[in-house]
């Protein structure tokens, strides 16, 4: 049974929970990963499917393999963007020494062979987009979980947007589609926190209770 050691309620773990870079070289227990891993299990996905497969590392050759290839493809859009050489080099070993750092990193994949397929493009984009949104639970519920446990998290885009290069890094299956790496451990430094939008920007109201009946009438 999972034990709460930071948040004595929901609210305050959600407002808790924060993107850290820098992590300590401790090893994470294999029973808190295994708690994580199982918190994403239980996201909501589309029609019950679970489209999500996560790869799960640590080997330090891994790691490499995965720096050495996602590093030249990132290089190559850098330079496409005109990025200064300096600027390109700063950022590049940034990313590198994330990926080091970690003692664990979790590689969540979009699975789609076992969705509803439709005879209609449309609706088979659209069941796809739904794979991705469930992903992207899955995920937040490891990133809770992680930090109901004392560990802390970063989310890494990068294998988005080389998805090929990562499964052959790793050698995956090409059904496997790459959309993120998670830093997994303890945190070496407090980050510093992003301010969150008011609310009365995120949340447009069309009506309210008080435009029309009220409850119980």
């Amino acid at each position: 049974m999972t034990v709460s050691q930071r948040a004595g309620d929901l609210l305050t773990l959600l407002r808790s929970r924060r993107s850290v870079r820098a992590l300590q070289e401790r090893p994470v227990p294999e029973a808190l990963l295994e708690q994580i891993l199982e918190a994403a299990r239980w996201a909501p996905s589309p029609h019950g499917r679970q489209p999500w497969r996560f790869v799960v590392f640590s080997g330090r050759e891994r790691k490499e393999r995965l720096i050495e290839r996602m590093s030249a493809a990132w290089e190559a859009q850098l330079r496409l963007d005109q990025q200064p050489e300096e600027v390109i080099a700063v950022r590049l070993e940034k990313s590198r020494q994330r990926i080091r750092q970690a003692p664990v990193l979790i590689l969540p994949c979009l699975y789609l062979e076992d969705l509803d397929r439709y005879p209609d493009a449309e609706r088979q984009e659209s069941e796809r987009i739904m794979a991705i949104q469930s992903l992207g639970a899955a995920v937040q519920n490891m990133l809770l979980m992680a930090y109901e446990l004392g560990l802390d998290t970063g989310w890494m885009c990068a294998p988005l947007f080389c998805p090929a290069v990562v499964c052959e890094a790793l050698d995956l299956d090409r059904r496997l589609q790459p959309q993120a790496l998670i830093t997994l451990g303890y945190a070496a430094a407090d980050p510093k926190r992003r301010p969150r939008l008011p609310l009365e920007t995120l949340v447009i109201r069309l009506d309210s209770q008080s435009d029309g009946e009220q409850p119980g009438q």
